[in-house]
């Protein structure tokens, strides 16, 4: 069995792991919560239940591996996902792209299954914070085994223009998880202050950046109906169109 999901699992129970999932999750609950539809997936990361908030009525969870905990309803992997062509309304990718091997599939694939006008969250870890300095010293230390830091990690203005490419319109871009990735409380504690600070002064400097992007498709214009304009206006009088004598006028026989 792949040992992946066993070190995700230990890292999420870590002091930097819980203090990621407390903020992310902050995040995805805001997000979800008005955004509808019939179908939402959320691949990886099941140590959060990012769709606890959602409305839609039909939610799952995807795995790559055989994931310690037992709640998820599908095991696939991200280059080919088992959906049908434009099936989902919303599709959660949280730290998927940076551990996917072919990370350009795996949107083209999101692209794919998701509806047009469906909406993509993505969060992943900003090599431009402290958390990103800290998994080049892992890599060097560690020989890039340790998670999360063995990821590649993608930046926030590559990311964008990825979705660009891909048709999605970006509506929200949010950061967090100021405080770099102490083990011990200790630490964390008195580096609590940056949080507040860093969302003032150096907020794109957070260690995970938050996407909330929609699928755009060329030649779809929603229509709103004017409610204000009259309901007949004289444009749209019916006038007869020939020249000879109507209904209205009397017609005269020759004897």
């Amino acid at each position: 069995m792949n040992s992946q999901p066993n070190l995700q699992y230990t890292w999420f129970n870590s002091t930097a792991g819980q203090y990621l999932l407390a903020e992310e999750q902050a995040l995805y609950d805001e997000a979800v919560f008005d955004l509808f539809g019939f179908n939402a997936l959320q691949m990886g990361c099941l140590e959060m239940d990012l769709l606890r908030n959602s409305r839609i009525p039909n939610r799952y969870k995807s795995s790559e591996f055989d994931a310690p905990m037992p709640d998820f309803h599908v095991r696939c992997c991200d280059d080919f996902l088992p959906f049908a062509d434009m099936s989902l309304d919303l599709l959660l990718l949280p730290h998927r792209l940076e551990f996917s091997e072919r990370p350009h599939q795996t949107l083209r694939e999101a692209e794919r299954v998701m509806m047009p006008e469906g909406h993509l969250l993505i969060s992943g870890f900003n090599p431009l914070s402290t958390w990103g300095a800290t998994a080049c010293i892992n890599k060097l230390c560690s020989g890039n085994k340790a998670f999360p830091w063995n990821g590649k990690f993608i930046g926030l203005t590559r990311m964008k223009d990825w979705l660009a490419l891909m048709g999605f319109e970006i509506l929200l871009v949010e950061m967090c998880c100021h405080i770099p990735p102490f083990e011990q409380f200790a630490w964390h504690k008195r580096f609590a202050f940056m949080d507040k600070a860093s969302e003032h002064y150096c907020a794109m400097l957070g260690g995970v950046y938050f996407i909330v992007a929609k699928k755009r498709v060329p030649g779809m214009m929603p229509i709103k109906p004017n409610w204000k304009k009259a309901p007949l206006g004289p444009a749209l009088i019916a006038r007869p169109t020939q020249s000879g004598p109507t209904q209205s006028e009397p017609v005269h026989k020759q004897p």
